[in-house]
């Protein structure tokens, strides 16, 4: 079943239970280019942003009190979710997300003129998706405030909490393992001792310094563009609008949100997008390093370095019994590939705003949500189901450290960095420990060696 409604272009048949009207149509049918849809995240914000536009209009006396309550009605409605299903425009449209615009206004006005008693395609809408739900905004300002309010709740309220448990996790197995001493490893090769709470507290000062740049860089997303409506300048908008729905729009939302200190420059270009993804990224880094390194000192379980064990969450081949592999590792990791890729991608879409609009607003948010999402939930997942259940293998970990060649490091101070050299290849060449090398090259006694080559002692800070 079909019912028509008319743009400036013409009329455009809709589907009969569906409220958009006849823009989101005509996108639907020009650009069926993927499946990924607009993240809900912003049509969400949309929600918020309409209701506070309505709420400002009428207060400024431009909108009657009818229209408004109307309004906001549906709008609690979209903020709820109950009408996700009524948003179907995928990310690859026109750049200024124009039609997701007229997608959430053509919504909301059918919507109002069911709530009104009306039926959908017959008889005169009482609130017009331009005139009325679209009074005093344009999508060039509209597009951009919610990407900034989208991003900000989902770092705010997912990606900054899931990431501060993963530090907790590691530092919790840091302060446990303060007296396991075990060897280092410098390009792959054995190196001087630390402790593993040493080495565990790098994890936690990677994730700190990430956790510290996000939240540096999350006071750049208060800034909101609307109020600027096509280009800066706030043509068709009443005096005081901008100041006034971005009040209301930090009721709505309880956060500080405020209007940006220049509106060409929020239309023009993304630069709160750009940095602050920019330190999305530099987590997914440390996360990459963390991983890995946690993915070789857990190797094995008798093959590799086996320093770790890892929890065992499920079985790792259809070939091979017994098998379990590093699994949480692996999605982190592929995480992380993600959120460097759309890194690029943001990179390249902030750098392209010409002239008075950046056209690459759908693809620079979607890209954003998509790794706040996903760094949120892999270091949620990676925290539960990997470092909680992270154990020492204490076994292992002695006899690594008993065995390297590299606690000869201790006795430069005492006999020298060439005879201590002489010592570390005798004792490999010959299969030796680095005690009976020592004795039989006449550079110290065993007494001395036991007193001088103390691991514990080289993990002290000097």
């Amino acid at each position: 079943m079909r019912r028509v409604e008319q743009d400036t272009l013409g009329k455009v048949n809709i589907p009969v239970d569906k409220y958009w009207g006849a823009q989101t149509q005509r996108s639907l049918s020009n650009f069926k280019i993927g499946d990924i849809k607009m993240p809900l995240e912003i049509i969400h914000a949309y929600g918020y942003i309409k209701k506070a536009a309505a709420l400002a209009n009428y207060k400024l006396g431009v909108l009657p009190k009818n229209k408004m309550e109307l309004i906001v009605q549906v709008c609690d409605e979209i903020i709820d979710g109950k009408l996700n299903d009524q948003f179907p425009l995928v990310v690859w449209q026109t750049g200024s997300g124009t039609q997701t615009n007229m997608n959430v206004n053509e919504v909301i006005s059918n919507r109002a003129h069911v709530l009104s008693g009306g039926k959908l395609g017959e008889g005169e809408k009482l609130v017009h998706p331009n005139d009325d739900v679209n009074k005093s905004q344009s999508s060039n300002d509209t597009f951009p405030t919610s990407m900034h309010i989208s991003a900000y709740k989902l770092l705010h309220d997912n990606t900054i909490p899931s990431l501060e448990k993963l530090k907790d996790e590691l530092k919790k197995k840091s302060k446990k393992w303060k007296d396991i001493i075990k060897i280092g490893r410098t390009h792959h090769m054995d190196a001087t001792p630390l402790t593993l709470e040493q080495e565990f507290s790098g994890y936690v000062s990677m994730m700190e310094q990430g956790i510290k740049a996000l939240k540096n860089a999350l006071p750049q997303l208060l800034e909101l563009a609307i109020g600027g409506t096509a280009v800066g300048t706030g043509l068709n908008a009443p005096k005081g609008f901008d100041v006034a729905v971005i009040q209301e729009i930090k009721k709505l939302t309880s956060i500080p949100f405020r209007t940006a200190k220049n509106k060409f420059g929020s239309i023009a270009a993304h630069n709160a997008i750009v940095e602050t993804h920019g330190a999305l990224k530099a987590i997914a880094v440390n996360l990459m390093k963390i991983a890995n390194d946690l993915r070789f000192l857990g190797s094995g379980p008798r093959s590799g370095i086996g320093e770790l064990i890892l929890p065992t969450n499920e079985p790792g081949s259809s070939i091979m019994p017994g098998k379990v592999n590093p699994t949480q590792i692996e999605a982190l990791t592929m995480v992380c590939a993600q959120v460097m890729g759309n890194d690029v991608t943001i990179n390249i879409a902030g750098s392209s705003g010409h002239l008075e609009l950046n056209v690459f607003k759908p693809v620079l948010i979607y890209n954003f949500l998509n790794s706040a999402r996903l760094i949120g939930d892999a270091a949620f997942s990676f925290a539960n189901n990997c470092v909680a259940g992270i154990e020492p293998n204490k076994e292992v970990i002695n006899k690594h450290l008993e065995n390297s060649l590299m606690l000869v490091t201790a006795l430069n101070m005492h006999i020298g960095y060439e005879k201590a050299a002489k010592i570390a290849n005798k004792a490999y060449t010959e299969n030796k420990t680095l005690k009976q090398a020592s004795v039989e090259l006449g550079y110290l006694t065993e007494k001395e060696f036991t007193q001088w080559v103390n691991p514990k002692k080289m993990t002290e800070k000097h």
